[in-house]
């Protein structure tokens, strides 16, 4: 089985059944080894009923107790046998199952870690959590009936053998049987996929749905738009559930064939077997025997019929995980985000981005204040070369610097950033090493953001715990831990969108003072619309529809732009801080 540190290798993103013969082919030995064991269970199953009778023709008919013993002593050997091949069978194929699922799982964490920044771009969250959750499960399930429906195939063939000898009619009336079933039950099963595929899609939009929900409860209770919300969200699920009572509907009628059928098929061959015994054209046991075939015939059959539907269903999540797997990061060509090897300014310099006109003198305090708060994260996005964009660095266009000295020297702090679990002082000091990090940076970093309360207030301060994505903090807490963050990583070039956007105004106030008290000397920009953080900045570009519509001091720009005067109005207790 797959190591925890062992590369899954290179998946085959081809199609569905391509990606589940990759899984199959990476775990050979196993598979082939399962699929052994289980056609010499199944082929054992198979003769049981032919040591019946030899048991009943040759020891119980004429009397002869030292045969029937004798048969009866092998019937049991083979039993035992096969008891522990059952075993050997189940522990194979769980191996192959969680094989699949844990290579399945490091491929797509993988991808994850591969796409970045792109991820939330190219799919959304709902989407992952779905393939994470139930397509993972099913590809590996449907994995664990291949071995037994191959060796159910394997059992049919040698029953109708071993019927070949009793008698020519009944064989092919068992070699018949399983085409007949499998033309009954393919049609269900191209239904089945095809009704499995819409619900899958269904789910992954209403997962995402509930995570938004999740997100945005509080902003849509206060704006008065939970109960519209609740109602979509209601109508959503109602037709996931519709959906879900179709594909019920087609694998119950799958599954009602795979088992009813056969059975079916079992009285119409005992009945033939039976008047042949009648006619005299075989014998008591081997009408035993004949019975006994056909009896065993209904697990393999029913086999073929599951692994059928599971590797249908397989099929169907295997599609998905590849369509994840086939996303491209942000393209990295061209006038794009760039492969560039080249060195960025080796001193300050001026960022400008000719789509929206902006211009980010280096040392100063620089704010976006946009009619749509979108238009101005997209220029944050292309000025720290997360988008393809023509933004420049001086005279260097961005897509030609090398990437990690972008990093190093850029650092892009989105409002609502990942926080992952640990202890605050874990969560603040980042990638760098949270015991190497200057007591006194910290300190600093925390006075900046205003967040000494959320210290003093934990129970161990910066060695508290904090939950993933900071569940045991308010949304203003989570704000300025993110803030903190940002500050303690000391960019020579900082982006902050919407830094203060959680903060009541006093906070907010005290934040920006202290930012720009902080950020002296040093590039930095801002995104926000908050009139105590513009007051603040050094220069304030006023966005129209993603374009520099004024430029100028927040003072100017209230005096000269009504556009932007409307845009800043807040309520009289910001106006009277502000004043």
């Amino acid at each position: 089985m797959i190591d925890a540190y062992e590369d899954p290798g290179e998946p085959d993103c081809r199609g569905g059944a391509r990606y589940l013969w990759w899984l199959v082919t990476q775990q050979a030995g196993r598979s082939a080894l399962g699929a052994l064991i289980s056609a010499v269970w199944m082929v054992l199953l198979a003769a049981t009923p032919y040591l019946l009778s030899r048991a009943v023709d040759e020891g119980l008919a004429p009397g002869d107790y030292a045969a029937l013993a004798a048969w009866t002593g092998v019937l049991t050997g083979v039993h035992v046998f096969n008891a522990w091949l059952s075993i050997m069978r189940h522990r194979t194929m769980t191996r192959v199952r969680m094989d699949a699922l844990f290579r399945t799982t490091k491929v797509l964490v993988g991808q994850s870690v591969r796409l970045g920044a792109a991820l939330p771009r190219r799919i959304g969250a709902g989407e992952v959590v779905t393939i994470g959750v139930g397509d993972v499960q099913t590809i590996s399930s449907c994995l664990t009936v291949i071995g037994p429906g191959f060796g159910a195939i394997v059992a049919y063939l040698a029953v109708a053998v071993l019927l070949l000898s009793v008698s020519v009619p009944i064989a092919v009336v068992v070699l018949l049987g399983m085409p007949t079933i499998a033309v009954l039950v393919g049609p269900l099963l191209g239904r089945l996929q095809g009704t499995e595929t819409e619900y899958r899609e269904r789910q992954g939009v209403l997962t995402a749905r509930i995570a938004d929900l999740a997100g945005g409860l509080r902003v849509l209770n206060g704006l008065g738009g939970k109960g519209l919300v609740a109602d979509a969200f209601h109508r959503d699920s109602q037709r996931l559930r519709a959906q879900g009572y179709r594909v019920g509907a087609v694998t119950s009628w799958v599954q009602a064939l795979g088992m009813g059928l056969p059975t079916l098929f079992l009285a119409v061959v005992t009945w033939l077997a039976a008047r042949l015994a009648a006619q005299g054209a075989i014998s008591v046991g081997e009408l035993v025997s004949v019975y006994g075939y056909v009896a065993v015939l209904v697990r393999p059959m029913a086999f073929v019929v599951d692994m059928v539907y599971e590797v249908a269903r397989g099929r169907v999540a295997a599609r998905r995980v590849v369509r994840f797997l086939r996303l491209e990061p942000m393209p990295d060509t061209g006038t794009g985000t760039g492969t560039g090897t080249g060195d960025a300014p080796a001193e300050s310099a001026a960022l400008h981005d000719p789509e929206s006109g902006v211009r980010v003198l280096p040392g100063r305090l620089t704010a976006l204040a946009a009619s749509l708060p979108a238009d101005a994260t997209a220029v944050v996005d292309r000025l720290g070369r997360y988008v393809p964009s023509a933004a420049t660095w001086g005279t260097v266009p961005l897509s030609e610097i090398a990437l990690p000295q972008l990093r190093a020297r850029i650092l892009v702090a989105d409002h609502e950033a990942d926080l992952f679990a640990g202890t605050l002082r874990e969560l603040i000091a980042g990638h760098a090493d949270p015991d190497g990090r200057d007591e006194a940076a910290i300190t600093r970093a925390v006075h900046t953001a205003v967040a000494e309360d959320i210290v003093r207030a934990l129970p161990d301060g910066l060695d508290t715990p904090i939950d993933a994505q900071g569940r045991n903090l308010s949304g203003g807490q989570r704000q300025r831990v993110r803030l903190v963050r940002a500050l303690l990583a000391d960019p020579e070039v900082l982006l902050a969108v919407e830094p203060t956007s959680a903060l009541d105004a006093h906070t907010e106030a005290r934040v920006a003072e202290r930012l720009y008290a902080e950020r002296r000397g040093r590039t930095t920009v801002v995104t926000s619309t908050s009139p105590l953080l513009l007051d603040r900045a050094d220069i304030v570009h006023f966005l129209v529809d993603g374009k520099v519509a004024a430029t100028g001091t927040h003072r100017e720009l209230l005096d000269g732009e009504p556009g932007y005067r409307a845009l800043v109005a807040r309520d009289e207790d910001a106006e009277e801080i502000l004043s």
